[in-house]
């Protein structure tokens, strides 16, 4: 089982064609392209985000609060099967420092877990205090709060690695898929988009401070930072469609 945790900075940007294409085409000389994305290729993200009954935890990000929490369950398959390895999120926001940690479990594990109370079994894991220190605090959010699935989130992504820093990234993301019914990672992926077939979504995320390069090239483009979360744009396409 795996686990992963970091603290950084996200800044969003909505990206044309034509601008995603000029930045694409230097970002070989900066960054390598991530594990996932084998001979450069995209990959496919899906992912499930819990909620309470009333949508608390999306009606308050929100507001931007200083301080907001998710959960959700990802996987790098779809449809996922039982047997599948997934990952099981909780993220933090505090002050625009985004803070992740996540435990590795099988789809069968991970809704045991969520749905019945069910503890998985680290004790073989190498990692076994960390697993369970995480686990711990996804224990304490699931009691915080009683959850359901709510919103079914996928996109396909290309993603970087600085060649000095690698805890720069940059990752791009289109054809955002979502969908509030069949809420279940063993689902086909189908939904309405989020954005236009030919905008991409940019995600900058930086542990201090934009390399000089990303920030000429993307005032010669004339893109600038937004504020765009994938829940909340379809929470918000939710509410227009049933009010």
């Amino acid at each position: 089982m795996a686990i992963s945790t970091f603290k950084r900075k996200e800044i969003k940007f909505i990206l044309d064609e034509d601008q995603y294409q000029s930045l694409n085409s230097i970002i070989g000389e900066y960054m390598n392209p991530d594990a996932f994305c084998v001979d450069g290729k995209e990959y496919g993200i899906y992912n499930i985000y819990y909620d309470t009954a009333d949508n608390y935890l999306i009606r308050e990000s929100l507001e931007k609060p200083y301080y907001k929490e998710k959960i959700r369950l990802r996987s790098y398959f779809s449809p996922a099967k039982d047997t599948d390895n997934v990952y099981l999120e909780i993220k933090k926001k505090i002050g625009g420092i985004v803070t992740k940690r996540r435990i590795s479990l099988t789809l069968a594990q991970a809704n045991a877990f969520i749905f019945e109370g069910e503890l998985p079994d680290f004790s073989n894991d190498k990692k076994n205090y960390i697993q369970n220190q995480v686990l711990r605090e996804l224990i304490v959010f699931l009691k915080t709060y009683p959850i359901t699935p709510k919103q079914y989130i996928s996109y396909q992504r290309s993603a970087y690695f600085g060649k000095e820093d690698d805890s720069f990234r940059l990752t791009f993301d289109r054809s955002i898929t979502q969908r509030r019914f069949d809420v279940s990672l063993s689902e086909p992926n189908y939904g309405s988009q989020l954005l236009l077939p030919s905008q991409h979504l940019m995600e900058v995320k930086i542990s201090s401070s934009m390399p000089m390069w990303l920030s000429q090239k993307l005032a010669e483009l004339g893109v600038y930072k937004t504020s765009f979360s994938k829940y909340g744009r379809a929470f918000r396409s939710y509410i227009t469609e049933t009010h």
